[in-house]
């Protein structure tokens, strides 16, 4: 049997690397090496592509430090040739690597990869999860795994992932846009909040970070509060997103198409439960994710009438279609005591790890880890 050559891609320019880094180690420590060959290439947190450098299989989250995508004595520079396509990954020399000098322009000099028959572009945020590498891969006429790049840069950009969902009906958040290049007064702001009839608390977060970086819970309407979150969000985008804090419960729901001609199929949702002592200060921020592994927990499925989890799946479903989602997502919703079910965010390379959420709801529903990973691959490759 020959095997099928997957490039694995993983780091990154976004807030996320480190989360790219073990979701990689999880893929690749899983992926079924008797149908595929994976190759894994890093992406430098300045945007350097390499391979040969530290094996991300020994990656973890539980490590002292957070990994990243360092240049090593055994690092090679990856440079790509779009005319060549499947063929178009190329290997440079060290010392260019190092040096950061651009490498000889005659293809000659270079070493070919190999053909390629599959991208796994395990990327979270800008650059990777927003359009912009799906982009670069459909120019190359290499098959990818995940959502193309409309419906990867419309759910990166919060703003617009929520005029699409309204416009299909779908419930979302009440919740402004702010131009943070505009400068406004905490009295600006406070009016423009009052303006849209708002309800406190309020969640200010960056619009295309694609992550929970900048993410501020603002109490009270209080002008310089609200000025230092939007402040603090705009260190991570302009465009800043000024939301109604809702009182429910964060559910997920983990989508997979893995083919063109298969409708979107839905897990059972499910809920990361906050473990810490004052609920009323915690949300679900980067280290509740993350690094604080006494934060949360997950439970899958969701403890939540089998009708509620239901209507959480059909409108995850129907989310996916709304933004033309390929592949794979995860839906985050909310679900209010009344059991009405509104869309918070859709993420189309969600964190996939054995221990995320995303592979967690599969397996509960009947897909093991190594076979989500099969089913992804052969969606787009077969």
């Amino acid at each position: 049997m020959v095997r099928k050559r997957v490039v694995v891609l993983y780091g990154g320019r976004a807030d996320e690397h480190s989360i790219s880094c073990v979701s990689a180690a999880g893929v690749l420590n899983a992926i079924d090496t008797h149908r595929y060959d994976p190759i894994p290439i890093g992406i430098t947190k300045d945007g350097r592509w390499t391979i040969g450098g530290q094996d991300p299989r020994q990656w973890g989250l539980g490590d002292a430090s957070l990994p990243t995508v360092q240049i090593t004595e055994g690092s090679r520079p990856v440079i790509l040739d779009m005319a060549r396509g499947r063929d178009g990954f190329l290997i440079g020399d060290h010392d260019d690597l190092v040096s950061g000098s651009e490498p000889s322009r005659s293809v000659g000099s270079l070493e070919p990869l190999g053909h390629v028959d599959v991208v796994f572009p395990v990327l979270h945020g800008p650059y990777g999860e927003d359009g912009t590498l799906q982009g670069l891969l459909e120019m190359m006429g290499l098959p990818y795994v995940g959502c193309g790049v409309f419906a990867s840069a419309a759910c990166m950009d919060k703003h617009y992932t929520k005029i699409l969902l309204s416009q299909a009906g779908i419930p979302v958040a009440p919740g402004i846009t702010i131009d943070s290049r505009e400068q406004q007064s905490g009295a600006d702001l406070l009016a423009a909040v009052e303006k849209a009839e708002l309800h406190y608390p309020l969640f200010v977060k960056p619009s295309r970070a694609g992550s929970s970086f900048g993410v501020v819970k603002v109490e009270d309407p209080e002008g310089e509060a609200l000025a230092a979150a939007v402040a603090e969000a705009a260190r991570h985008d302009w465009r800043v997103l000024i939301e109604e804090g809702i009182e429910g419960r964060e559910i997920e729901c983990a989508v997979l198409a893995s083919s063109k001609d298969r409708k979107p199929r839905t897990a059972w949702p499910g809920e990361v439960v906050l473990d810490k002592a004052d609920q009323d200060e915690a949300f679900y921020d980067f280290d509740s994710k993350y690094v604080d592994s006494s934060a949360s927990h997950v439970e899958v499925p969701a403890n939540l009438p089998e009708e509620t989890l239901q209507k959480v799946r059909d409108l995850a479903a129907k989310a996916f279609r709304t933004v033309d989602g390929a592949g794979l997502s995860r839906v985050d919703c909310f679900v209010t005591s009344e059991g009405r079910v509104i869309v918070n965010e859709i993420n189309t390379m969600p964190g996939f790890t054995p221990i995320s959420m995303y592979a967690k709801a599969w397996e509960a529903t009947g897909i093991i880890y190594t076979d989500l990973i099969t089913e992804l691959i052969e969606g787009v490759s077969a």
